[in-house]
C-alpha cells in the first residue's frame, strides 16, 4: 500500500471535502472533547466520594455529589447527541459530493474505459467504497477525537488518584500500540479481498438479470446458481476473516490491560503503597475504563485501513483520464461533408488494427452505406466519427476541419446516432424521446417527431399515450417500437449527419416496414452512414462501400457494383437467392 493511502494519509485525503463543512466539525470535536471530559470527570469524583463522602458521613456533600453528577449525565448525553449530528451532517455531505464526483466521472469517461471495467465492479465503487469514506470520515473521526480525550482524561486521573500506580500504563501503551500496527497489517489485504467480491457479486447479479432469456433457453440456471455460489462462497470467506482479524484486537487488548490491573492489585496487596480505598478505587475504575479507549484506538486503525482501501480504488479512479476535449470551436450546424484521411485504428484488446490506412470522402447530403463481414471494421468507423474512439493515425475532417479541433458537445449535437441496441430509459415514452433536451421543445414537437417517426401509429393505442411508463430499458415495447422511439429521438433534434448502425438488422418485415419508411423521411437532407447487413435496405444509397479487414476493397453504386461482379455481387446475389 502506498504512503498516500495509508493510515492517517486517508483523513488528509478527505481533508479538502471536509474543510468547507469545517464549522461542523469543530462543533462535533468540541462537543467529543466535553463528552470525554465528563466521562473522566465522572470517574474521578469516586475518590472525594468514598474518602470525604462516605467515610467521613458528609451527608451535604453527597447531596451535592448527586446533584453534580445528574447534571454531567446530562451533559454527556447532549454533547453525545450533537458530534453524532453534526458528524453524520458531514460525512453525508462528504459522501454525496464523491458520489456525484465519480459519477460525474464515469459519465465523462472514454468508451475504452467502460469497455475494459465490468459494470458490477463500477457500481461497487460508486455504492460501497463511497460509504466505506463515510464511515472513515465520521467514525473514525469520533473515535480519534473522543477516545484519545478519554484516555488522557483517566490518565490525569489515575495520576491524580495515585501516581505511582499510574505508572503501570507506561507498560500497556506500546503494548497497544503494537498489536494495533500488526492487526492493521493483516487487516489490509483482507478488505482488499472482500471489496474485490463485491464488486463481483455485483458484476454476476447484473449479468444474471440482464441476460436472463439467454439463460433460460440455454438451460443454464444450474450453471448460474455454482457460479454465484462460488463467488458468494469466497465473499463469506473474506467476511471471515475480517471478523477473525479484528476480532482478536479486543481480547488481546483486554489481556494486556488486565495484566496491567493484576499487577496493581499485586502492589496494593504486597503493601509495597499506601493508598485510600478512594484513591485505590479512583486508580482502579480508570484502569478498567481505559481498556474502551485502548480497543476503540485499534478499531479505529481498522476503520481508516477501510477508508484507505476505499480512498485507492476512488482516487485511482478520478486519475483516470477522461475523453479529450480540447477543440475550441463552437460548430453550430453542420453541412455534414465528412472525410476519413488514411486512418488507422486499432482496439486496445488487439493486436491487429480495426481500420488500415482508410481514406474516402462523403459529400454534404449524400447517403453512404458501410457493408462487409462480421468485424470488418464498420461500426469502427461510425464509432470514429462522434470521437466515441480516436483514430490513432490519421485524421477525420467535418467540413474541412478536424473533428478534435470541435468541441465534443458541439460535434455531437451534429449526429443522430441510432444502432440496433437501442438503449431507452426506465421512464414515459415522451420522457425518451425528448431525452437529454428537457425543456428545449415543446409537447408538439415530440408528437410530431413521433410521427415522423412512424411511432404513433402503436403510441396512440396504449393507454397512456406518450406518457406509458416503458419499464428498464423498454422492455414493455417490442424492438421495433424501440427502433421507432430512437429515431423519433433523432428526428427531434433535427441532426445535419446520421449514423445507422444496423437499425433494421434485428427486426421482422413488419417493424422492418415501418422502421425502413420512419428512417427514409429522417435521410432526407442530411448527410447519412448506413450500416446493412440486409442489402435490400441500401440499393438506394448514393454510395456503398464494401469493408474488409479495414479497408474499402470496393466503392461505387448499387448498380455499378453488381456490374463488377465483385465481392458485393457475390453477397448481394447469395442473399437474393436465399
Amino acid at each position: 500500500m502506498s504512503n498516500k493511502y495509508s493510515s492517517l494519509n486517508t483523513i488528509k485525503q478527505l481533508w479538502p471535502f471536509i474543510y468547507p463543512h469545517k464549522k461542523a466539525l469543530i462543533v462535533a470535536i468540541i462537543a467529543l472533547l466535553l463528552n470525554a471530559a465528563t466521562d473522566a470527570t465522572l470517574i474521578s469524583l469516586t475518590k472525594p466520594l468514598l474518602d470525604n463522602g462516605l467515610m467521613d458521613k458528609n451527608y451535604e456533600l453527597l447531596i451535592l455529589f448527586s446533584i453534580g453528577i445528574i447534571g454531567l449525565i446530562a451533559l454527556r448525553g447532549l454533547s453525545n447527541y450533537c458530534s453524532t449530528y453534526c458528524l453524520s451532517w458531514l460525512s453525508g455531505k462528504v459522501v454525496t459530493k464523491f458520489r456525484q464526483m465519480i459519477f460525474n466521472h464515469l459519465v465523462k469517461s472514454p468508451i475504452s474505459f467502460l469497455d475494459k471495467n465490468p459494470i458490477g465492479e463500477l457500481v461497487t465503487v460508486i455504492t460501497y467504497n463511497t460509504q466505506l469514506l463515510s464511515k472513515a470520515s465520521s467514525d473514525a473521526l469520533i473515535i480519534l477525537v473522543r477516545e484519545i480525550a478519554y484516555a488522557i482524561g483517566l490518565c490525569v486521573v489515575m495520576f491524580y488518584g495515585n501516581w505511582k500506580l499510574a505508572l503501570v500504563l507506561i507498560i500497556v501503551v506500546p503494548l497497544v500500540i503494537f498489536i494495533a500496527q500488526f492487526i492493521a497489517k493483516k487487516f489490509r489485504n483482507t478488505l482488499v479481498s472482500m471489496q474485490k467480491g463485491i464488486g463481483n457479486i455485483t458484476t454476476a447479479a447484473d449479468e444474471m438479470l440482464k441476460g436472463h432469456k439467454e439463460i433460460l433457453i440455454f438451460n443454464a440456471q444450474k450453471y448460474e446458481k455454482n457460479n454465484f455460489y462460488s463467488i458468494n462462497k469466497l465473499f463469506r470467506k473474506s467476511i471471515l476473516k475480517i471478523v477473525l482479524v479484528s476480532g482478536l484486537s479486543t481480547p488481546i487488548i483486554q489481556l494486556v490491560a488486565t495484566l496491567a490491573l493484576g499487577l496493581i492489585l499485586f502492589l496494593v496487596a504486597s503493601q509495597a503503597l499506601e493508598i485510600t480505598p478512594g484513591s485505590f478505587t479512583v486508580v482502579f475504575s480508570a484502569m478498567v475504563a481505559v481498556m474502551r479507549p485502548l480497543r476503540e484506538l485499534t478499531s479505529v486503525h481498522l476503520e481508516l485501513q477501510k477508508g484507505s482501501v476505499a480512498c485507492e480504488s476512488l482516487f485511482g479512479l478520478l486519475n483516470l483520464p477522461l475523453e479529450e476535449d480540447n477543440g475550441i470551436i463552437e460548430l453550430n450546424r453542420a453541412k455534414g461533408e465528412i472525410e476519413f484521411c488514411q486512418v488507422t485504428y486499432t482496439y486496445p484488446t488487439r493486436t491487429t488494427p480495426s481500420l488500415n490506412n482508410i481514406s474516402f470522402k462523403i459529400k454534404k447530403g449524400e447517403t453512404v452505406a458501410l457493408v462487409g463481414r462480421s468485424g470488418a471494421g464498420k461500426s469502427t468507423i461510425a464509432s470514429l466519427i462522434p470521437r466515441f474512439y480516436d483514430v490513432q493515425k490519421g485524421k477525420i475532417l467535418l467540413d474541412g476541419i478536424d473533428i478534435k479541433d470541435y468541441t465534443l458537445a458541439s460535434l455531437r449535437k451534429q449526429i443522430g446516432y441510432v444502432s440496433q441496441k437501442v438503449h431507452l430509459f426506465n421512464g414515459t415514452i415522451a420522457d425518451n424521446i425528448i431525452y437529454g433536451a428537457k425543456n428545449q421543445y415543446t409537447r408538439e414537437d415530440i408528437i410530431n417527431a413521433a410521427k415522423q417517426a412512424n411511432a404513433m401509429e402503436f403510441i396512440e393505442k396504449l393507454e397512456n399515450g406518450l406518457d406509458t411508463e416503458i419499464g428498464d430499458n423498454g422492455v414493455l415495447l417490442s424492438g421495433g417500437q424501440r427502433q421507432r422511439i430512437a429515431i423519433a429521438r433523432v428526428l427531434l433534434r433535427d441532426n445535419p449527419i446520421l449514423i445507422l448502425d444496423e437499425a433494421t438488422s434485428a427486426l421482422d418485415n413488419e417493424s422492418e416496414r415501418f422502421v425502413q419508411q420512419a428512417i427514409e423521411h429522417l435521410q432526407k437532407n442530411r448527410t447519412s452512414i448506413v450500416i446493412a447487413h440486409r442489402l435490400s435496405t441500401i440499393e438506394k444509397a448514393d454510395r456503398i462501400l464494401v469493408i474488409d479487414d479495414g479497408l474499402i476493397i470496393e466503392d461505387g453504386s448499387h448498380s455499378s457494383l453488381l456490374l463488377q461482379n465483385g465481392i458485393y455481387a457475390k453477397m448481394y446475389q447469395m442473399q437474393f437467392n436465399s
